[in-house]
């Protein structure tokens, strides 16, 4: 069931594809075929060429033609191949967006906003996330797209699979984990910094005994922003007293925390985002620590859900806006100039002081 919701949430946003959901057990239901240019040139008593220049801004057809072959598209619903007209000028308007593991609510939000802005450009996003566990078969049936661009959200994924897509030959744009290639446009929040800023706060307040709670051990972002954290407290002659991993999931975050807490005793639990943080949260409480009074906890991203009043998560913002801005900006320059040499945006995290630390 919880596949299932996460899987039509996407519906609205372009094509999802999943590696390994088609039923071939089923045969699939018979559905009329589609109306050609030759069925309204056959209908119209004119000639395929013309039903092409009748939908074709600014090409000739004479005005009562043209009226005939539109009434003819609207009674038998005909509606112009787009993908064949886009790989007749040399461009398919495909954008893959390979999302990686979609665990975390900033995932999500960060996808749809992605994709939003791809419809926007009359570019179509297939989806592909690698929920099933087989990335690799999704990247080889997606290499029979016609794909103008491959999008990676390389931050949440494996670097092996990363570097798998950098050699596809195909203008890639790596969100989240610098790559370096021909062709591959990188976007990277600068974590390590966020984290560092926010370890020294947390210092400042006067915390002492400081925790870590990690993330996915393969994730870019899950070593720079314990990076981060060590330049503080190396900075500030400081210990970092626990650490231990979750899976940047509000449960996961819940049990490693517990975990954590039950055997260490600390003042500030810093979480390697904000769903985690939220399941730390709730095992504070669940082991009767007062959050800020006894215990700091702080995330990172800012998903929505960290404003929200029960939570008033303190955390370090990983723009979404300027992250996709960012990448529509390297795309348009990829496909203007598919030769040019790489290019990287690094983006500054923002402190998001709320109430608790």
């Amino acid at each position: 069931m919880k596949e299932s919701i996460q899987f039509n949430k996407f519906l609205h946003s372009g094509i999802w594809y999943r590696s390994g959901m088609t039923d071939t057990s089923k045969k699939p239901p018979s559905r009329p075929r589609r109306v050609t240019a030759k069925t309204v040139a056959d209908l119209a008593g004119v000639s395929r060429s013309a039903v092409s220049r009748a939908f074709t801004p600014g090409a000739y057809v004479e005005s009562e033609k043209r009226r005939r072959i539109l009434q003819i598209a609207a009674e038998t619903g005909y509606q112009p191949n787009a993908l064949a007209a886009g790989l007749k000028g040399g461009q398919s308007n495909l954008v893959a967006v390979f999302v990686g593991d979609m665990r975390s609510p900033y995932d999500a939000a960060f996808v749809g906003q992605l994709t939003r802005r791809l419809i926007g450009m009359r570019k179509w996003p297939i989806l592909v996330d690698q929920a099933n566990g087989q990335p690799e078969a999704a990247l080889d049936d997606l290499l029979r797209f016609p794909l103008d661009a491959l999008i990676l959200r390389g931050g949440s994924m494996s670097q092996q699979i990363v570097e798998r897509c950098a050699r596809f030959n195909v203008p890639t744009i790596s969100s989240g984990r610098p790559v370096e290639g021909p062709g591959v446009d990188t976007v990277c929040c600068r974590n390590a910094d966020g984290l560092r800023r926010l370890t020294e706060l947390l210092v400042q307040r006067g915390c002492r005994r400081f925790g870590f709670l990690n993330g996915p051990r393969e994730f870019y972002s899950s070593s720079q922003r314990r990076t981060g954290v060590l330049q503080a407290l190396t900075q500030a002659g400081l210990p970092l007293v626990a650490e231990a991993r979750g899976d940047y999931t509000v449960e996961g975050g819940h049990a490693a925390a517990l975990e954590l807490l039950n055997r260490h005793r600390i003042d500030a639990l810093i979480c390697a985002n904000d769903a985690m943080a939220i399941g730390a949260l709730a095992a504070a409480r669940a082991v009767s620590l007062d959050v800020p009074g006894d215990l700091a906890v702080t995330g990172f991203d800012d998903i929505d859900m960290a404003g929200w009043p029960i939570f008033n998560l303190t955390t370090v913002r990983n723009p979404i806006d300027q992250a996709v801005d960012a990448i529509i900006h390297l795309l348009d320059l990829r496909q203007a100039e598919p030769k040019k040499a790489p290019d990287r945006i690094d983006l500054d995290p923002v402190m998001i002081e709320r109430g608790t630390h």
